[in-house]
């Protein structure tokens, strides 16, 4: 099961305990300590810790909002890059033909690795990708633009033409890797459990000053219910985004695929 289904599980069924805690609780509290007084005190720390929290999940979900939409757009400028990486070393000539073959291999292996529940992409070979992680650097795959690269850094131009093409290449192949490496470290979700942890006992207090304040009936059981489905899809939006591939809103492959689309066509 994927980590952003278990946490939001385990709030889930933490927050429904809290507030069922809170509710048995106040039945079972001495008259004394129910009274209006106390009850208007528990509603102040109440809106304390609801505002709280609410600031803290609200300014999360901006963050990995604005950390997963920086990731997408890492990852369209660098099949942008793949794609005018081939078209250079396709303008150079056949003295290329197989650093362009490279290229595609990589490209078909980066598709196949990154989005392995999806359909391989037709009319390229590529190395087995079985054991090739889902997020991180993949030795093989950085083994294959290695080569590529020192394909292009042999050759030697026979005209200023080629000497310009094989310079672009070069500084194309560079632009390459450091984009490359921006789409790795992109991948890496920034949430530590320890921090998630602290947010969902701060939430279960919350929920079980909602069970202590709450009269027992079917309509505030309810609302309680509908705060608790709230709450734990906005934790699943959180974490889902925390990790752009993969998910329910996972970063999609269709400017890789129309990169290997160009680069097979020509």
């Amino acid at each position: 099961m994927q980590r952003e289904a278990v946490w939001t599980l385990a709030l889930f069924v933490l927050l429904v305990f809290s507030a069922a805690a809170g509710s048995i609780l106040r039945a079972r509290l001495p008259a004394p300590h129910r009274g209006s007084e106390t009850i208007d005190f528990l509603r102040v720390v109440t809106a304390l810790l609801v505002t709280f929290a609410a600031l803290v999940m609200s300014l999360l979900l901006a963050s990995e909002l604005n950390a997963f939409t920086t990731a997408s757009h890492d990852r369209n400028r660098y099949a942008a890059g793949l794609a005018e990486m081939d078209r250079c070393l396709r303008n150079y000539g056949p003295a290329l033909d197989h650093e362009r073959q490279l290229l595609r291999s990589y490209t078909t292996a980066v598709i196949a690795s990154t989005w392995p529940g999806e359909p391989v992409p037709p009319g390229a070979t590529y190395p087995d990708i079985s054991k090739l992680p889902l997020t991180g650097e993949a030795p093989v795959l950085g083994a294959i633009l290695n080569d590529m690269g020192l394909g292009i850094a042999r050759e030697q131009p026979a005209d200023p033409l080629h000497q310009l093409l094989v310079t672009r290449c070069n500084q194309l192949f560079s632009n390459l890797l450091a984009a490359r490496w921006t789409v790795i470290e992109d991948a890496h979700g920034s949430l530590s459990a320890p921090f998630l942890g602290v947010l969902i006992f701060w939430l279960m207090l919350v929920f079980l000053s909602f069970g202590l304040q709450a009269p027992r009936n079917l309509l505030t059981g309810s609302i309680v219910a509908v705060a608790i489905i709230s709450v734990a899809s906005v934790m699943f939006v959180i974490l889902d985004l925390d990790l752009p591939y993969g998910g329910f809103f996972g970063i999609s492959s269709e400017s890789m695929r129309h990169a290997l689309t160009d680069m097979l066509a020509q």
